[in-house]
């Protein structure tokens, strides 16, 4: 294998390997890994002789940090005043479905998810039947800051996270750690950073069989027996934050909750980097969170991937996401000049234009 190769792939015996291999990156999600992983995964799923997939990333700071989005803003139909939704379709396309692939795939994927896992990254980690965080994961989905929304899966998720945690998270794009990901349902188990390469000899020693259910046993009672004791994880936001983050999130209408969250004025820093988020993010993104998470109730995981293609291809044809990646990754001045500017001025209308597909004839997730 290449080891300039996007993505590695090896063998421990019945274990499979996958690592992201852009590690200057974070390993930033781009099309050829996407390419390279999914055709991967369909070899696997074919090979008797392999019994589990593992996914990692390259080096300790990431397992992924996200999509490729200065890719998708050099691209995307917001440079255009003809709207060509071509890269943005083929992208979140070849994204979801890969997605969608980990969530249905027979064999146990077992995932690290050390270091920063956002957006793409979450995306790749929510549906492995196996989910490790360790104390130094990072995880969120920041994507109001660029005036996209939480996609990959995150209509699903985020639904499924206990009470709101899902819609704040959503609207406020707060990171949380390996506890608060056990606590919300997006982690399995937590285990030291260190450990990795024990977790790996440990896996690839197991006495695999042709069973599928027995595989994922041997793999669940192996992670247990190697996650860090209570005492040694860190502390959850999310746990302590709970009660306050109900009560912050309970109200009938989106303008409500936001102003709620917003106007904020306690101690902690944590509450308040979240609060300073939604404020300042895009005024378009909450309205999207709202509407993704209520539409998305009693979706299907394939109708919701289907939802979500057209509100990411939409969305990176507004201005919203112009502006948002210019001021945080190109320009960096960090002052985005949202227009509309308030949530006021957002009009259902503009909304509803979201999550209509752009596509002429058949969606092009029909086939999940």
């Amino acid at each position: 294998m290449d080891q300039d190769s996007p993505v590695l792939f090896s063998r421990r015996g019945a274990l499979a390997i996958a690592t992201l291999n852009l590690p200057k990156a974070l390993n930033a999600l781009n099309s050829p890994m996407i390419d390279l992983l999914s055709a991967q995964l369909d070899r696997w799923a074919e090979d008797t002789e392999v019994a589990a997939v593992w996914i990692d990333g390259s080096g300790e700071k990431a397992l992924c940090a996200g999509g490729d989005v200065v890719a998708l803003y050099q691209e995307s139909a917001a440079y255009g005043e003809t709207p060509d939704y071509g890269f943005t379709t083929d992208f979140f396309s070849r994204e979801y479905r890969l997605d969608y692939q980990i969530h249905t795939y027979a064999k146990p994927v077992v995932v690290w998810g050390g270091g920063f896992v956002m957006g793409g990254g979450i995306g790749i980690m929510a549906g492995a039947s196996h989910r490790i965080v360790t104390e130094t994961t990072r995880m969120a989905m920041p994507e109001i800051t660029i005036g996209l929304f939480p996609d990959v899966g995150g209509s699903w998720f985020l639904n499924r996270m206990p009470g709101r945690l899902g819609l704040f998270l959503g609207l406020t794009g707060a990171q949380f750690n390996g506890a608060d990901a056990l606590f919300a349902g997006m982690a399995d188990r937590i285990i030291g950073q260190d450990q990795r390469e024990s977790v790996l000899s440990a896996l690839a020693g197991l006495s695999f069989g042709e069973n599928l259910e027995a595989n994922h046993q041997l793999i669940s009672n192996c992670l247990k027996s190697l996650e860090l004791p209570l005492l040694e994880r860190p502390e959850s936001a999310l746990r302590e934050h709970y009660d306050q983050i109900q009560q912050l999130t309970d109200f009938a209408t989106l303008p409500e909750v936001c102003a709620a969250i917003s106007a904020y004025q306690g101690v902690d820093k944590w509450l308040q980097r979240a609060a300073a988020t939604l404020a300042g993010g895009s005024p378009l993104t909450p309205w999207i969170v709202w509407e993704q998470l209520q539409r998305a109730r009693h979706l299907s995981l394939a109708d919701i991937y289907r939802m979500e293609l057209a509100l990411a291809v939409n969305l990176c044809a507004s201005g919203h996401f112009k502006e948002g990646v210019r001021a945080l990754l190109i320009d960096k001045d960090r002052e985005p000049q949202w227009q509309p500017g308030s949530l006021e001025q957002i009009t259902p209308a503009q909304v509803e234009s979201c999550f209509e597909g752009p596509w002429g004839g058949e969606h092009p997730l029909a086939d999940l």
